[in-house]
């Protein structure tokens, strides 16, 4: 697991229940692969929200739309893709995405 001495989200969620998917997410998944520079943390976070609503995995959407946040997507911009992606991933699942944004950013306020 990582090295830190603040839990990330995956021990969190996990802890020792599946420790080589924690590590592997840790380490290799946010050490590495969002660690690369041929994309910005907030394209990687832009096209990761993205696929996550196309594939109607609501469950890891809370999480990445705050990451997004943290990378520099607005939340006008985020429902943006929300609306958008409704008529490409299917109506259903944007607005269910749409449902988890609006929890995520009204719990900030």
């Amino acid at each position: 697991m990582s090295d830190s001495k603040e839990l990330t989200v995956a021990q969190k969620k996990l802890g020792n229940f599946a420790p080589k998917l924690v590590q592997l997410t840790d380490d290799v998944l946010f050490g590495d692969v969002w660690k690369r520079e041929e994309l910005s943390p907030r394209d990687r976070s832009l096209i990761t929200v993205s696929s996550l609503i196309t594939g109607g995995n609501t469950e890891q959407l809370k999480s990445h739309l705050n990451l997004a946040k943290q990378n520099g997507l607005s939340e006008e911009e985020l429902i943006e893709v929300i609306t958008h992606l409704a008529f490409y991933a299917g109506w259903a699942k944007a607005m269910s995405a749409m449902t988890v944004a609006k929890e995520v950013f009204l719990k900030e306020k």
